[in-house]
C-alpha cells in the first residue's frame, strides 16, 4: 500500500487503463532548459498517441504549492505533491512530464520510487550560461540579494548521480536533448518509434 501523505480525492476517469503511464522527471537549474525540452517531448508524445500531462515547477507552485516558502522542508515537500500527482495521473495509464528544479537528490530519489515507472533527466547546464538566458533577471536579483535561497546562488542543488538522460543543453539543439528523452523511453519499451511517412 502506498502512503503518501495526503489521502487519495479521487482517480483519473476516463483513461484508458491497459496503457501503461510513467514520469518523465526533468530536474535542473533555473533557465536550464527544463520547460523548453520538457513541452517538446510532451508534444511529441502526443503524436505518438500517448495521453500526456505536463506538470510545470512555477505553474504547479502557482495553483497547488504557492503557501510554501523555499526552505529545504518547503522544497521537499513541493516536490512531494508534484509527485503525489505525477504518480496519481501515471496510475491511470497518463505519461506525466514533469519540469521541476527539484534541487534535492534524497526527495527525486524518494518520488522515483514511489512512482516505480520513472525516467530521470538531467537538464545540465552550467550556471553562467542559465545566469546568460534569465529572460526573468532572477539570478541578477539573487546575487544583488534580493532574492535569498536561490538556487546556485546561496541555495544548492545536487545533480543526479546516475539520470537515464542528461541533456547538454549548452550544446545541443532542444531537438537533440528530446531525442536523447525519446530514445530512452523507446529503449525501456515505454513508447515505440515515431512511424515514419513510408511506414
Amino acid at each position: 500500500m502506498r502512503s503518501w501523505p495526503y489521502a487519495i480525492l479521487g482517480t483519473v476517469t476516463g483513461t484508458n487503463t491497459e496503457a501503461a503511464g510513467l514520469t518523465v522527471w526533468i530536474t535542473g537549474l533555473s533557465a536550464s532548459g527544463k520547460t523548453t525540452i520538457g513541452h517538446a517531448v510532451a508534444d511529441a508524445l502526443r503524436a505518438r498517441g500517448h495521453r500526456v500531462e505536463m506538470l510545470d515547477g512555477d505553474m504547479v507552485r502557482q495553483n497547488l504549492t504557492k503557501g510554501l516558502g523555499f526552505s529545504k522542508e518547503d522544497r521537499d515537500e513541493n516536490v512531494r505533491r508534484i509527485g503525489f500527482v505525477a504518480d496519481l495521473l501515471s496510475r491511470n495509464g497518463v505519461i506525466v512530464v514533469v519540469a521541476a528544479i527539484s534541487p534535492y537528490r534524497a526527495i527525486r530519489d524518494e518520488v522515483r520510487a514511489r512512482i516505480g515507472r520513472f525516467v530521470e533527466v538531467f537538464a545540465n547546464a552550467p550556471l553562467e550560461v542559465c545566469e546568460r538566458r534569465d529572460a526573468k533577471g532572477l539570478y541578477r536579483k539573487a546575487r544583488a540579494g534580493e532574492i535569498k535561497r536561490f538556487t546556485g546562488i546561496d541555495h544548492p542543488y545536487e545533480t543526479p548521480l546516475a539520470p537515464e538522460v542528461a541533456c547538454r543543453t549548452d550544446r545541443e539543439t532542444v531537438a537533440e536533448s528530446v531525442a536523447k528523452v525519446l530514445h530512452a523511453l523507446e529503449a525501456r519499451a515505454y513508447t515505440n518509434r515515431a512511424r515514419t511517412a513510408s511506414g
